[in-house]
């Protein structure tokens, strides 16, 4: 059995509070787009062991196997279902890891899910959401997997009919890897209003919707800030960074001929709405 888990994109970001639990308070839009990794599932001949085999292909991921979301996927289930039985499981990654494009958190999710069919646990979407939530704040959005209003850590979803279908996107990744705690720790705090991009036309997006951690992050690293202008003049509607980065992506009607030249260690990817 194989399924393939998706990435997404914030359209805007808000931070606006630190929590006694050490997390964040946030507001946001969680987008996916239909750019995937490969999972695949093969249930072991082998009935007298009970552990998970893990492979990997594709895109290099850094760390241990053991700690990779899936294979916790996999232990958190096992733990309260005990008839699974050993499996391989293999995993070909597509999406860059540390991108801010929620690939491992996908793939974390998608096993869930995948192991749910597969051996007939029943689980329904509120206990998958709970097992999500274990593995990681923005888990749980891709158990729904559809434009959601995203508050809490990002694990308090509100569905919304955001249909970006008559667009495309181009999502740019410089390979800079920015640590999710260092991003935190520049912001200023501060309660903002809550957004729901559903009511906005996409053209006042460039000015209505903000990712907080734009300023840090361009300031450090100007070479993704210069990702963002390149894709405003070439005519993108909208640009973002993509959670705390170092993606960057652009928004542009389907029709639009989109030609920049960026470094030939990007990766770049034209994705459908």
């Amino acid at each position: 059995m194989i399924v393939f888990p998706n990435c997404k994109i914030n359209l805007g970001l808000r931070v606006i509070r630190k929590r006694n639990d050490g997390f964040h308070d946030l507001q946001s839009v969680f987008y996916p787009l239909l750019f995937n990794d490969a999972l695949e599932v093969i249930q072991s001949t082998n009935k007298t062991e009970f552990a998970i085999n893990f492979t990997l292909s594709g895109l290099t991921i850094d760390g241990k196997n053991e700690n990779n979301l899936c294979v916790k996927a996999y232990e958190l289930l096992k733990k309260d279902f005990p008839q699974l039985t050993a499996l391989q499981l293999h995993l070909h990654k597509a999406i860059p890891a540390g991108s801010g494009l929620g690939g491992g958190s996908a793939d974390g999710s998608f096993t869930l899910k995948l192991l749910n069919e597969k051996f007939n646990l029943g689980l329904p979407t509120g206990k998958l959401l709970e097992y999500a939530l274990l593995l990681g704040s923005d888990c749980p959005f891709f158990i729904i997997n559809e434009p959601c209003i995203a508050t809490g850590r990002g694990e308090i979803l509100e569905p919304i009919p955001l249909d970006l279908s008559a667009y495309k996107f181009v999502i740019v990744y410089p390979g800079i890897h920015i640590s999710t705690e260092w991003a935190f720790e520049q912001l200023a705090l501060k309660v903002s209003d809550t957004f729901q991009v559903s009511d906005k036309p996409i053209e006042t997006w460039k000015e209505e919707l903000k990712n907080d951690f734009e300023d840090p992050v361009f300031n450090k690293y100007p070479e993704i800030k210069i990702i963002k202008e390149e894709f405003y003049k070439a005519g993108a509607i909208y640009v973002s960074l993509s959670g705390s980065g170092s993606t960057v992506y652009g928004i542009f009607r389907k029709d639009a001929n989109v030609s920049i030249s960026f470094p030939q260690n990007y990766f770049v990817k034209e994705l459908a709405g």
